[in-house]
């Protein structure tokens, strides 16, 4: 796993190491000093407290055990004093008593030891303040002998009970303080040792780590650094005769990799001279080769462009004659239109004559009863005329009237005559161009039938000659396609002309650049 690392890698790894030893030896140091740090904080913030306060005791109640004694021994004059003094005792006391029961009220830096020391304190002092009242309050009556005999009996026994808990408790925390000195000093030799210990171990982990560096950075190089910056510098050279000196089985190191290299780039340089002259041969007949396929590929655009020139013309002709038809078949299409719309004319002229034959034939019928009329209107003025001759003078009048009428009718007879003669005539005359117009309507479907062939072929002709066109156009558009191909044919052509005579120059330049390089023969 460590054979693989890098020398970066290891270097870092290294200084990470020896990193990790000091914060190591520090965080040791820290220790271990906390731990003398906090026995002497217990010994000088805790324990030396807590001893002044039980010298205080000591002193409080020394004081007044002599007080006390004074008391029976003073004039009455002086006893006030002496209580004073033992009243300003007791407040003494009660000062050092206040910081030392808030000690143990905290509890975290007391010991069941003191505490039961410290309760005896308290039952001493209950059992000893009411002997000191009574004592006062004895001599303050004037009994001196039963306040001695109170002090001998009573009082004195429990001074010296309170004096001997309070150098208990003072001989206690005197212990405590040898304890945890002791615990301090031992503490201090282990550190000592420790940090020694580790010291070395330090020092040894850096040598290990320095010679294994080192080692691993000589494998590495597989040489001094004067050697690899010679080589280096005489490959940059172009000089590639240079032999290393490499060690047995060395194959992975950078003056081995160095001396691989330079017998690749040797084996390469000869590879590359070689391929150079074969380039540069290749390039010469690929250049003379183009050449030749230059003024062929030439030849063939100027006989593509008469050809494409040719069928632009027959183009245009196969168009003209498109148009040509497809104007044709519109006038085709216009007669035909025009022969159907004369049929229709006929067929309404027939319609025509046959509507008047039909008049005729009702005038005729009508002009038969005029003349009817007028044949009895004759006749009755005929018989009006005989009535009057018989009538005589009188029917004179009338008989001229008769005559009149008479002549009126003969006219209209006549007239009717006439008109039904022209009728006749008329008739006869409709009749034959009613044949006629039949005939000519004949003949105009034949030439409606006639045209719409022609419409038929010519409509033909002209669909050919657009699909003529078309295929024309396609022709030519494959020509000009043929032709810009070939244009493009032409400059590749010269492309590759021009590529083959520049790779010739860049062979020329190849084989001047790769002759700076020394390889042995």
């Amino acid at each position: 796993m460590f054979k693989n690392l890098s020398v970066g890698s290891r270097i870092s790894g290294s200084f990470i190491i020896i990193l990790l030893t000091l914060i190591m030896l520090t965080l040791v140091a820290i220790m271990q000093v906390n731990k003398i740090n906090n026995a002497l904080i217990a010994i000088n913030d805790v324990n030396n407290v807590k001893q002044r306060y039980a010298v205080n005791f000591r002193g409080s109640v020394h004081d007044r055990s002599i007080a006390i004694r004074d008391v029976t021994l003073v004039p009455a004059g002086e006893l006030q004093g002496i209580v004073e003094h033992i009243r300003k005792l007791e407040q003494d006391y009660q000062a050092s008593v206040q910081p030392m029961e808030s000690i143990f009220a905290q509890g975290s830096d007391v010991t069941p030891e003191e505490r039961t020391q410290y309760e005896k304190i308290k039952e001493a002092e209950q059992q000893t303040l009411p002997l000191v009242n009574e004592i006062i309050a004895l001599q303050q009556k004037g009994d001196v002998e039963g306040a001695r005999q109170v002090i001998l009996n009573q009082a004195r026994p429990a001074f010296v009970n309170w004096l001997a808990t309070i150098n208990g408790f003072i001989d206690m925390e005197t212990q405590l303080n040898d304890t945890l000195a002791n615990t301090a000093r031992g503490i201090a030799r282990t550190f000592h040792l420790l940090m020694l210990t580790l010291a070395l171990v330090a020092v040894a982990i850096g040598l290990l780590i320095t010679w294994s560096t080192t080692r691993k950075i000589t494998l590495s190089l597989g040489g001094e650094p004067v050697d690899l910056l010679r080589m280096t510098n005489a490959i940059a050279a172009g000089d590639l005769t240079q032999t290393p000196e490499l060690r047995k089985k060395d194959s992975s190191s950078i003056l081995a990799s160095l001396s691989h290299m330079q017998n690749a780039l040797r084996q390469l340089v000869l590879e590359v001279r070689q391929n150079a002259e074969g380039v540069a041969s290749a390039s010469a007949e690929i250049a003379k080769g183009s050449s030749s396929l230059s003024a062929r590929t030439e030849n063939q655009a100027a006989a593509l462009q008469q050809t494409s020139a040719a069928m632009d013309q027959v183009a245009s002709t196969v168009r003209n004659n498109a148009e040509s038809a497809q104007y044709a078949s519109k006038l085709a299409s216009s007669a035909a239109s025009e022969v159907t719309q004369g049929s229709e004319m006929v067929q309404g002229i027939v319609s025509t004559m046959e509507e008047i034959t039909q008049e005729s034939v009702r005038i005729a019928d009508i002009t038969s009863v005029i003349e009817g009329i007028a044949f009895q209107t004759n006749i009755l003025a005929l018989n009006a005329a005989v009535e009057a001759a018989r009538a005589g003078e009188q029917g004179r009048g009338f008989a001229v009237v008769a005559t009149e009428v008479r002549a009126l009718a003969q006219r209209s007879s006549s007239a009717a005559k006439e008109i039904k003669g022209l009728i006749t005539g008329s008739v006869q005359r409709v009749n034959s161009g009613a044949q006629e117009i039949d005939q000519a309507a004949e003949t105009m479907i034949k030439i409606l039938t006639t045209v719409s062939q022609v419409n038929s072929i010519v409509n033909e002709i002209a669909h050919n000659s657009a699909e003529q066109a078309t295929g024309v156009n396609e022709v030519a558009q494959a020509v000009a396609q043929m032709d810009k191909n070939l244009q493009q044919n032409v400059a590749l052509v010269e492309v590759t002309s021009s590529t083959a005579t520049s790779l010739d120059r860049q062979s020329r330049v190849l084989r001047e650049t790769v002759s700076v390089f020394q390889v042995a023969s």
